[in-house]
């Protein structure tokens, strides 16, 4: 949540907190609907407040539920073509042959994954658990970490990069 004393204090021409509740929920429909996934919707939902906060200082109280729902639209579009772009989690072969292995199986799935993390820091394998096991959001796992969500991001990408080259070997 966003929170402002005052606006005028703080030279804002309009009240981002009292837009958050005003219009949070109109928001949060249109990143839904465009997104179709609940954590993506809540994340670019925030990102559009986040756009009218860096922009307050220039806008007036006039007109802000269009200017909002033009914003959530930009920044959903934005993420559905980052998305295609760049797909952070499709599944991973590896990951779902490694959690299907036999007992007896394991001892090559353990081999494998001394292979993948051998060059990685500790920080990112348990990045790599907390999302790709535990279900973490990437905003929780930078939370955790102390890493923004774009450093979290580049972290995996960078480990799903070196675990496809394993794949490829």
């Amino acid at each position: 949540m966003f929170h402002l004393s005052n606006p005028l204090e703080d030279g804002l021409a309009i009240d981002v907190e009292a837009t958050y509740r005003r219009y949070g929920p109109m928001v949060l429909r249109r990143c839904r609907a465009l997104l179709r996934n609940e954590e993506a919707a809540v994340d670019a939902m925030q990102d559009t407040f986040v756009r009218l906060l860096r922009y307050s200082a220039r806008l007036t109280d006039q007109g802000l539920s269009s200017l909002l729902y033009r914003m959530a639209t930009h920044v959903c579009l934005n993420r559905i073509r980052s998305n295609k772009r760049h797909p952070e989690d499709r599944d991973d072969a590896l990951l779902q042959r490694i959690a299907a292995a036999p007992e007896g199986g394991l001892a090559p799935a353990r081999l494998m994954l001394q292979r993948i993390f051998r060059d990685e820091s500790e920080s990112t394998r348990a990045m790599a658990v907390m999302h790709l096991l535990d279900g973490m959001t990437l905003q929780e796992v930078a939370d955790e970490t102390g890493l923004s969500v774009s450093g979290v991001r580049k972290r995996l990408r960078t480990l799903k990069a070196h675990v496809a080259e394993l794949e490829g070997v």
